[in-house]
């Protein structure tokens, strides 16, 4: 892959971000303070789902086991 076009590429993605938020109306400080927000919230979100998401999917799943184990107990 060229390093050009990939730098033209990104170029464009990041041209595209900026509209479809409307950054592009504001002043290059006030676009900086957001970015460093918006970049800085979506980071937190991404940490949180990597630590927390797979403990509560194995503690749903050992439920669900341990439900399915309860359920299959024959009653005396």
């Amino acid at each position: 892959m060229d390093f050009k076009y990939l730098k033209e590429y990104l170029g464009w993605l990041y041209y595209q971000y900026l509209l479809i938020t409307g950054i592009y109306a504001l002043e290059p400080w006030e676009q900086s303070i957001l970015n460093s927000v918006f970049f800085s919230s979506m980071a937190m979100v991404i940490y949180t789902a990597y630590v927390f998401v797979p403990v509560h999917i194995t503690a749903m799943v050992e439920e669900i086991e341990d439900r399915q184990h309860v359920q299959t107990k024959p009653n005396r």
